[in-house]
């Protein structure tokens, strides 16, 4: 999305989920930075997480991913989103 990235993760116990997401934020900020010419800040200091309950949910979670871009009239359909998991090529 232009505004906001959405990430299905399957952590780790030896890791907390705050640090993958700043390790993340920290090397996607740089990179996104360094291809762009800018510098400074790039993300939101606060970030909306959502712990998978079970199969239904993680089905449901996928769905909504997937048709974001869909919803915003961006596309129309999933597949068709560049920057998405089901994106598909013509």
């Amino acid at each position: 999305m232009p505004n906001h990235v959405h990430v299905l993760m399957k952590t780790h116990a030896e890791f907390k989920l705050s640090e993958i997401i700043h390790s993340w934020k920290s090397f996607t900020s740089k990179e996104i930075n360094k291809r762009l010419k800018t510098s400074g800040s790039f993300w939101h200091r606060e970030y909306y997480d959502t712990f998978i309950r079970n199969e239904k949910h993680n089905a449901a979670v996928m769905d909504y991913i997937a048709m974001n871009p869909v919803k915003a009239g961006f596309v129309k359909s999933p597949e068709e989103w560049k920057w998405s998991s089901v994106y598909k090529e013509k």
